[in-house]
């Protein structure tokens, strides 16, 4: 499979409820893109992807899951000066229980 030419960071979120408000923390200027998980394997097949998100110029962002299913999200420095530094944190979600927290992945 191949991977776009641009350095990302990848977590993984798992199944995740329509509602969840999650918290993307930067270190620099970067894209945060929030995508279902065929968006995601669209994205890494380098073909056309749809997304939540775009280019975040302050740190935090708070991210609404819109639908119930299997979420991923990818901060990338595509144009910008490069790759930040990022962690996401779940802030709340619809139901009494709170989601662990997301894997980072390369």
């Amino acid at each position: 499979m191949a991977a776009p030419s641009f350095r990302f960071t990848h977590f993984d979120l798992k199944a995740q409820r329509a509602g969840t408000i999650i918290e993307v923390t930067l270190s620099a200027v970067n894209n945060v893109r929030l995508m279902s998980a065929v968006n995601y394997q669209r994205f890494t097949e380098k073909l056309d992807f749809k997304f939540i998100g775009g280019v975040a110029k302050k740190s935090p962002i708070r991210l609404v899951i819109p639908e119930g299913g299997h979420w991923h999200l990818v901060v990338d420095g595509e144009g910008h000066h490069g790759l930040a530094d990022s962690a996401v944190r779940m802030v709340s979600a619809p139901s009494a229980g709170t989601a662990p927290p997301a894997r980072k992945q390369a």
